[in-house]
């Protein structure tokens, strides 16, 4: 039987999601739960805020997958979804490429043409996206963001909630502390602790930000 998903979120990360979704003939996509009003992805509407989600889950609609690219407010809709007994589907590109040694949680998204290599492991609600790279033995926590085109070397970690920016790049064996911002293009050569911004080539730490920063990224940026 096919799952009966709503997806939570209907901005320019949910366009995407979306044709994955609908790539895979295990899942039944039955509308988007969203605080804007007239949202619309190919031709699925939006059903209401996520008020309505008690009212889903009466009418047997058990998955949902969070499609919003900021990582915190990804957090807080994730955990209100899971308190109702919502289960978090994966969204996994049939383009994207995956060692059978990975280990991935629930509710990530591997967008097209990324790459999850051996024993890797990809906390829930992760982002992979376009592009992006893992290599071997990386662990990359919950909620962590790998924009597009982002590539880690072997054995990195990341905390919960890391946002690495489009076109980054990082060392073998660094870490990179939870919540922590690393920009566009940056190359980081050693550890990063956690909650600090961190940004150029080498990346240096410029300065720590506060548990409110992602939540206040416009998502069009993080998609």
């Amino acid at each position: 039987m096919r799952k009966k998903t709503v997806i939570i979120g209907a901005g320019g990360h949910a366009k995407v999601v979306m044709d994955i979704l609908l790539a895979n003939p295990e899942i039944e996509v039955v509308g988007l739960i969203d605080k804007r009003d007239g949202s619309n992805i190919r031709g699925y509407k939006r059903l209401g805020d996520d008020s309505l989600l008690p009212e889903l889950l009466r009418q047997d609609i058990r998955h949902a997958f969070v499609a919003v690219g900021d990582n915190d407010l990804r957090r807080r809709l994730a955990k209100r979804a899971a308190a109702l007994g919502f289960q978090f589907i994966n969204a996994i590109s049939p383009h994207a490429v995956v060692s059978e040694t990975a280990s991935l949680g629930n509710g990530i998204a591997l967008m097209p043409g990324s790459i999850i290599n051996a024993d890797a492991r990809i906390g829930d609600h992760a982002i992979v996206n376009t592009g992006a790279s893992v290599d071997h033995d990386c662990m990359i926590g919950s909620l962590t963001h790998l924009a597009p085109g982002c590539r880690l070397a072997g054995g990195v970690t990341t905390g919960e909630g890391v946002f690495l920016g489009i076109g980054s790049k990082t060392v073998d064996q660094a870490f990179i502390g939870a919540w922590s911002v690393v920009g566009a293009g940056a190359v980081v050569v050693g550890d990063i602790p956690d909650r600090c911004l961190a940004y150029g080539v080498p990346a240096r730490i410029v300065k720590a930000i506060d548990a409110g920063f992602l939540a206040h990224r416009k998502e069009n940026h993080m998609s």
